[in-house]
């Protein structure tokens, strides 16, 4: 179980990087919004994997991190998802607002000279 939740989040961490070094706006958003989902992954993680473990408090069972759910990942988890779809929504108006201003949809503004002609 370690090793594929290893992988999804490198999965998702090199194509968020991929997408990021992209020349589109919208690939860049794409990319920052894979990276958070990998972040999200990993601080999730560290929460430990653990299977068939209570979330919350029972009567007459002792309560440590061996018995139940570390809930602090989860938290944490769930605030910079809400974070972070605020976050790509901002971006995606901006985005809008820069291609309505500039007629592009370029990183840097400008098209290449060769795709142009």
């Amino acid at each position: 179980m370690e090793a594929v939740l290893a992988i999804a989040i490198g999965v998702l961490t090199g194509s968020g990087v991929y997408l990021l070094l992209r020349p589109r706006t919208f690939q860049v958003i794409m990319g920052l919004t894979l990276i958070s989902y990998a972040v999200n992954l990993f601080i999730f993680s560290m929460g430990r994997l653990k299977v068939d473990s209570e979330p919350v408090l029972i009567p007459g069972l002792e309560a440590t991190l061996a018995n139940t759910a570390d809930p602090m990942p989860q938290a944490l988890v769930l605030t910079a998802i809400v974070i972070g779809f605020a976050m790509t929504a901002l971006f995606l108006v901006v985005m809008l607002a820069s291609r309505g201003l500039s007629g592009t949809d370029h990183v840097d503004g400008e098209e290449r000279k060769e795709a142009a002609e």
